[in-house]
């Protein structure tokens, strides 16, 4: 920390001494003799520095760190701006908690502010959170949100990430709610199951878009099949892909919640990460966690305070509909300042360079003989290929760096593209590929 003071012996002498004590074992005094420790911690002694850095070196060169990366799966690569790092480096950020006093965190809460603001712009929904845990989680509190007291059973489509799809399960099991799945076809989510699907006891539907397999869904007429049976729409969306595509407040989602990862947030091995969750104002009230507002001071400046906070969440347990009572305030900082520093045409350049690199790539793939597996669909940077022998292809391509695609079922792989990813080495997987296909 920047701002870190040692204390030396006097110092604490004088601090005891205001404190009326005599020695630091002194402030234990209440403390019963019988259940304090008297002998030294079963712990290693302690290193020198130079060790500790030798050490934790030797720890991390473990870890294969890939310096090209054509995987996504719900986390993904992109360019992060330096400013980011600095500004959200600074410790009034990283070591700031809940915000509960608001004339001592302003910082805080505008940052907060502005997070909301930005993901109610992506969104174009009226209101968003303070942030949840991950996107999963969002997605999960979202379902929450739709259930009515005739209305508990959660549907969600067959397109969903199933990391999303399992805490949706693990949350409804607690809550004795039903979550069954609607059927796709070609790639993308059955309007006609749907339908057929869509009773009176049913909440809510969870889309997402883009879906798993990179196919971009039609949310419009599945939205208003849900609302036309009551139900709710969730639409669980890539915050980056919404730069280009219609917001989910366009195509009639009551709320929409997602992975905030791509916004500056670092793969990081799998988190810390942000979830996301905005939705219509009629849904205000059922947001989980803390909504930040602003308002003036009493002399009339600019101020920031806790607008809407659930407290049934602390002090009434037993009527609350959420367990969420933090926010990831650093990833929460991380995707404003993210955003701020690109702007709405630069977030639109990155979600154009994917689509364009993405689709270089299919067709450089389908070329070296891994054919697409729904070339029907319109995708934005992920998509899936026919690929007969994964472990074969990753090995390859893993000994020239190169994390490929993630398989699934069926012979089948995942391959995604971002900004980061450049045509020659697009095309040496293609020519990897080529090469693993004819041996």
């Amino acid at each position: 920390m920047s701002t870190y003071v040692p204390v030396t012996r006097e110092e604490e002498q004088a601090m005891l001494e205001a404190c009326g004590l005599r020695s630091p074992e002194d402030l234990y005094g209440d403390v019963p003799a019988s259940v304090r420790l008297r002998k030294p911690l079963n712990i290693p002694e302690g290193m020198a520095e130079m060790q500790v850095r030798r050490e934790i070196e030797h720890l991390a060169a473990k870890n294969t760190v890939f310096p090209h990366v054509f995987r996504g799966a719900g986390a993904y690569r992109h360019l992060i701006p330096a400013i980011v790092d600095t500004v959200t480096g600074h410790e009034s950020f990283r070591t700031a908690y809940t915000p509960y006093q608001a004339e001592i965190s302003q910082g805080v809460l505008q940052s907060i502010f502005e997070f909301q603001t930005d993901i109610c712009e992506l969104t174009g929904l009226d209101a968003a959170n303070a942030s949840v845990y991950d996107g999963a989680c969002a997605a999960a509190e979202a379902c929450e949100m739709c259930r009515e007291k005739k209305r508990s059973r959660i549907l969600v489509s067959e397109s969903v990430d199933p990391k999303v799809l399992s805490v949706i399960r693990t949350y409804a099991f607690g809550r004795d709610a039903v979550v069954d799945l609607v059927p796709l076809r070609n790639g993308v989510t059955d309007p006609d199951a749907l339908i057929l699907l869509l009773q009176p006891d049913v909440s809510c539907l969870v889309i997402q878009q883009p879906n798993y397999f990179g196919c971009l869904e039609d949310l419009a007429p599945l939205t208003e099949a849900v609302h036309a049976s009551g139900a709710r729409a969730i639409v669980h969306c890539n915050p980056i892909a919404m730069a280009v595509l219609k917001t989910p407040g366009e195509c009639g989602a009551d709320i929409a919640v997602g992975e905030g990862q791509p916004l500056g947030i670092p793969l990081s091995w799998g988190g810390p990460y942000l979830g996301f969750m905005a939705a219509a104002a009629k849904l205000m009230r059922r947001l989980p966690g803390r909504i930040v507002g602003e308002t003036v001071d009493t002399d009339g400046r600019r101020a920031f305070v806790l607008t809407l906070h659930a407290r049934e969440q602390h002090i009434r347990r037993e009527k609350a509909s959420s367990n969420i009572c933090s926010n990831e305030a650093l990833c929460a900082a991380r995707a404003a300042a993210y955003l701020a520093a690109m702007g709405p045409e630069g977030l639109r350049q990155v979600a154009l360079q994917c689509v364009s690199k993405a689709h270089y790539l299919q067709k450089a793939l389908e070329q070296a003989g891994l054919h697409p597996v729904f070339p029907d669909q319109p995708f934005f940077h992920e998509f899936v290929t026919e690929c007969p022998d994964s472990e074969k292809l990753l090995s390859a391509l893993r000994a020239e760096g190169i994390l490929g695609g993630l398989p699934l079922a069926g012979n089948r792989m995942l391959w995604c593209a971002t900004e980061m990813n450049t045509r020659d080495k697009m095309d040496r997987v293609a020519a990897i590929v080529r090469e693993v296909t004819a041996s």
